[in-house]
């Protein structure tokens, strides 16, 4: 083999295993808000996004739900927190609470 062809063999591999955390492959991550906190180890987050309508080119706002897995019930209404795909872990659970964003303060 050339140098050349095991330095391009090197970055490569190199280049492969950089900035990858998890093994697991890409899961996606959004911030949204706790709706509700009543249940064990679990919460309610509403993600709102917006997008660019096609035709009229106005921004249209929508919301989706998930219930997110929250181990220590320490998330309560109104928290801003970072959820993450994860595998299953109930009928309609496939999310876990990374992080919280920002505690809600009530004035």
């Amino acid at each position: 083999m050339t140098d050349k062809a095991m330095a391009a063999a090197a970055s490569t591999s190199a280049h492969n295993h950089e900035g990858h955390a998890e093994a697991h492959g890409f899961r996606r991550k959004m911030t949204g808000r706790v709706v509700k906190a009543k249940m064990a180890k679990t919460v309610v987050v509403e993600v709102v996004g917006h997008s660019r309508d096609g035709l009229y080119g106005k921004y249209v706002r929508s919301r989706a739900r998930h219930k997110a897995h929250d181990e220590k019930n320490e998330f309560t209404v109104g928290d801003q927190v970072e959820i993450q795909e994860s595998r299953p872990i109930s009928r309609d659970k496939r999310w876990v609470v990374v992080r919280l964003v920002k505690k809600f303060v009530e004035e």
